[in-house]
């Protein structure tokens, strides 16, 4: 530490979460032995009460191990930061971005139940409805961690809406998951590699939003990717959010040149299309939701819908494939 001050956060930080799960355990285990000593002393006096109140402690007990274990397997590298999700509305107009917003509200709703922050980066609405694109942040212990493996291609199935036919329609989107950065991780971007481009900002905000040019699009000439924000009134607190995003982004690129398995899913990132999903929900003409990789169905979409993600996100870390 002395040689390297600059490293003493990173490590207290990382200290400090392998306490906290020593921690945990500890508790469990003196937990355990308290029931087990009950539990002698309720079978040698016949106390169906006090067995009765042994056995609820060994569920909670239970539960608590089951999501110890769990939390262990978030063990990557990101896992334990904070996420950057971005949502784009495939090819079909407005069915496909009002899948895009259904998208955004089920991410949301798990995302509040987690008790983790949610802030809106960027957000381009649809041209008659839903939205064609928007990026968020989920502020949290593990949020990467458990958000990870829902990058891919979401594949809905209904009855349009849209449609005075009443047809069957599919539509797509995609979710890109990246892990924001610590701040003492640097990511080198030179001037001479972006654009810069200001503009108005679209969508409900008001005279200020219709009068001023706040809206920052940067562009990182050498990779090509493109982020924008709007959401602050401020032109320079739009180009800071946007450049953090930009160093996220650059930062998992970087990572996904060492991983052959996220090189492809970052290849087919473009097409947003049959056969490139990873989990399919079907309104019509049953109700269910499939995720591909785990053969995984759940009956009860709505509940999906709603952001009861965490049979999927389970899933995934139980399969060893987030």
């Amino acid at each position: 530490m002395w040689d390297n001050p600059e490293q003493t956060k990173t490590i207290l930080k990382e200290r400090s979460s392998i306490s906290a799960q020593i921690e945990r355990f500890k508790n469990l285990y003196g937990d355990l032995e308290e029931s087990e000593i009950l539990l002698d002393l309720a079978l040698e006096e016949s106390d169906p009460d006090t067995i009765e109140e042994v056995s609820r402690q060994v569920q909670i007990i239970k539960a608590k191990v089951s999501k110890l274990s769990f939390d262990l397997m978030l063990d990557g590298e990101d896992d334990h930061k904070n996420c950057i999700v971005s949502i784009n509305a495939g090819a079909g107009g407005t069915e496909a971005q009002d899948w895009a917003e259904m998208l955004l509200r089920m991410y949301t709703r798990w995302i509040e139940r987690k008790g983790f922050k949610i802030d809106i980066i960027d957000f381009q609405p649809g041209d008659e409805a839903g939205i064609k694109s928007v990026t968020i942040t989920a502020s949290g212990n593990y949020a990467y961690g458990y958000l990870k493996s829902e990058t891919g291609v979401h594949r809905l199935v209904r009855i349009s809406p849209f449609n005075a036919s009443g047809k069957r329609h599919t539509s797509f989107a995609s979710v890109f998951v990246y892990p924001e950065l610590d701040k003492d991780i640097v990511v080198e971007i030179e001037d001479k590699d972006l654009r810069i481009d200001v503009f108005r900002a679209s969508g409900a905000g008001g005279q200020h939003v219709n009068k001023t040019s706040s809206a920052v699009r940067i562009s990182h000439l050498p990779s090509g990717i493109v982020v924008q924000c709007q959401q602050e009134k401020s032109q320079h607190r739009n180009k800071d959010l946007a450049l953090k995003v930009l160093k996220a982004r650059l930062y998992q690129l970087e990572k996904q040149k060492q991983d052959k398995m996220f090189q492809e899913l970052h290849a087919s990132k473009d097409e947003i299309a049959w056969g490139s999903q990873i989990r399919s929900y079907v309104l019509h003409p049953y109700q269910m939701v499939k995720d591909h990789r785990i053969n995984l169905e759940v009956g009860n979409i709505n509940s999906v819908l709603d952001g009861a993600l965490d049979p999927f996100i389970e899933g995934m870390l139980l399969a060893g494939k987030a």
